[in-house]
């Protein structure tokens, strides 16, 4: 977020996401979006974090290094396994809910072979909690101007 706060970035219509190893590109393209505040998350809060991604694209962090992240291929994904070390940015871009179960829809930057065609439903925990895989841990979402 403090990059593009500095330079901008190029729409993704202009500039598609091609998931493989390359030189960056994106200073071929103008720049459509920069953030002008970065707002933070209140930690270990579902209905924060829900509140941010209703306002737009939110990064959010978790744990992917455990094969319960690693080799999700569907579903809501509600294994208290995945950890919460966080070591993987995504974007938090929905929510939902699933036979009761409330979820978070996140764009993961593995492609879209990975997961339901490169995104993850997370489960939400609510109270005071770290949540599945960490993810209600650390998270931002920018102003745009």
């Amino acid at each position: 977020m403090k990059y593009l706060q500095g330079t901008g970035q190029s729409l993704e219509s202009a500039y598609t996401y091609k998931g493989a190893n390359g030189t960056c590109q994106d200073s071929k393209y103008n720049k459509f979006v920069n953030v002008s505040i970065i707002n933070t998350v209140t930690p270990l809060s579902a209905d924060q974090l829900i509140a941010a991604i209703a306002q737009g694209p939110t990064s959010v962090t978790v744990e992917a290094d455990r094969w319960a992240f690693q080799l999700y291929n569907g579903g809501v994904l509600n294994a208290q396994d995945c950890g919460t070390n966080l070591d993987h940015a995504i974007t938090g871009i929905g929510y939902g809910t699933e036979g009761g179960q409330q979820y978070y829809i996140v764009r993961n930057s593995w492609g879209d072979r990975w997961g339901e065609e490169g995104y993850i439903r997370i489960a939400t925990e609510s109270g005071s909690s770290k949540g599945i895989c960490g993810i209600q841990q650390q998270s931002v979402w920018p102003n745009i101007k």
